[in-house]
């Protein structure tokens, strides 16, 4: 069975499915078999996208009019299409004439693989050097301490003086958890 997918990125009548809609269908899509989202591509939870993949059986084809209609970016385009095949789910873009169901199709899917692959480890790359180039400045990285030097001597004293751990979190807009670590820090 053909199955179609289309997106809009708004809900008004700005713009239309008309065009995907006839594309999927001139394709051999069943009107029956097509499903939509009018909202943007770059958001995770998409209800026509959602149905349509429950939809989908083994030896079934999914079709969609361009591969940005389909997924956010690259690679969760190769993440969708890797589910469906190993579902036994073709998959067929019409304007890039990409169909999985061919040797054609699958040499672009897998090369669609490897271009993800190298932006995933450009970005971690470029993540690790400003990292490191912030470590040479002399900042500190990761989530600032709840609690300072200053207040942590205050919370002792607080503790020393009779007053449970509970009430000294409540008092210092903490969680306990929060203050046993700190604590446990602090008897380093």
């Amino acid at each position: 069975m053909l199955v179609g997918y289309m997106r809009v990125s708004t809900s008004d009548d700005r713009q239309s499915v008309d065009l995907q809609r006839d594309a999927l269908i001139a394709a051999g899509v069943d009107e029956r078999h097509l499903h939509e989202d009018r909202l943007s591509g770059s958001k995770a939870d998409r209800p026509g996208l959602k149905r349509c993949l429950e939809d989908l059986r083994a030896g079934d084809v999914l079709i969609v009019w361009k591969l940005d209609r389909l997924g956010r970016s690259l690679p969760h385009l190769v993440q969708i299409i890797e589910d469906l095949k190993e579902r036994g789910i073709g998959f067929r873009s019409l304007t890039e004439q990409m169909d999985t169901t061919s040797v054609h199709g699958e040499f672009l899917f897998a090369l669609f693989g490897a271009l993800a692959q190298y932006e995933r480890a450009l970005i971690r790359e470029r993540v690790n050097a400003g990292l490191a180039a912030a470590r040479r400045r002399g900042r500190k990285l990761g989530r600032p301490k709840r609690i300072n030097d200053e207040m942590l001597v205050a919370i002792k004293a607080a503790l020393d003086a009779g007053s449970t751990k509970s009430a000294v979190a409540r008092s210092f807009g903490i969680s306990r958890s929060t203050l046993n670590d700190a604590l446990s820090r602090g008897s380093e």
